[in-house]
């Protein structure tokens, strides 16, 4: 901490230092300069944009198809495999794919997603209600 210096000064004195003389904040009055060496300050923003990074988790989305009407081991794995997922932090997709005259029977469709969703209510939250699209019914939960 020096204190107000006029620049050509402070620049002989950052010359003098084998230093940069850069420009902290322009904005102010007087504006705010530091000697420092400008390449190291640029690597080491550089390094503590990476690791910031590097720390964050990207949100992925798993799906899970089944069908409206899935057998109950089949129905276990597929919730081992959900409860997987909402654990590592991903959404899960689950869709449930209509096929002939299952179209005719969508409350039974219903009745599969809303056991999924009880099922997994302890550790996950219904980002989207169920809702058809074309001969699929979608929903969508995320971790708490």
């Amino acid at each position: 901490m020096i204190g107000v210096v006029p620049t050509r000064e402070a620049l002989w004195r950052a010359r003098e230092m084998g230093l940069d003389l850069v420009e902290i904040s322009p904005n102010a009055d007087p504006p705010v300069c530091k000697i420092l060496d400008f390449g190291k300050y640029k690597y080491e923003q550089q390094k503590k944009k990476s690791e910031a990074r590097k720390k964050q988790k990207i949100v992925e989305v798993k799906e899970i198809k089944i069908r409206p009407n899935i057998d109950d081991h089949d129905y276990d794995v597929k919730m081992r495999q959900a409860k997987g997922f909402i654990q590592e932090g991903d959404k899960v997709k689950v869709t449930l794919r209509f096929r002939g005259r299952e179209l005719a029977h969508i409350d039974l469709g219903m009745k599969v997603l809303e056991r999924v969703k009880n099922e997994l209510e302890p550790i996950a939250k219904v980002e989207q209600m169920p809702r058809m699209e074309n001969k699929q019914m979608i929903m969508v939960l995320t971790p708490r």
